[in-house]
């Protein structure tokens, strides 16, 4: 995938559990399951503007573009 979700990574740096930031964000633990593990085929802005201020990170912090071209099948 040419977008990689780092959202793991960032919860363990902050010492945050994705419970936690569910509650904080106000969604559901299997959606944030599935952006952490890289399986969504879209985020909602107002919903990583969220993560972004409760994990004090910047966008990039969490999603990485790999530099490839993924194209849809």
């Amino acid at each position: 995938m040419a977008i990689q979700v780092k959202l793991a990574d960032v919860l363990k740096e902050r010492n945050i559990t994705s419970k936690e930031l569910c509650a904080l964000v106000n969604i559901t633990e299997a959606n944030l399951s599935i952006l952490r593990s890289g399986k969504a085929k879209g985020v909602r802005f107002s919903t990583i503007n969220k993560i972004c201020y409760y994990l004090e990170c910047d966008v990039g912090d969490i999603l990485k573009f790999d530099g490839n071209l993924e194209e849809d099948s």
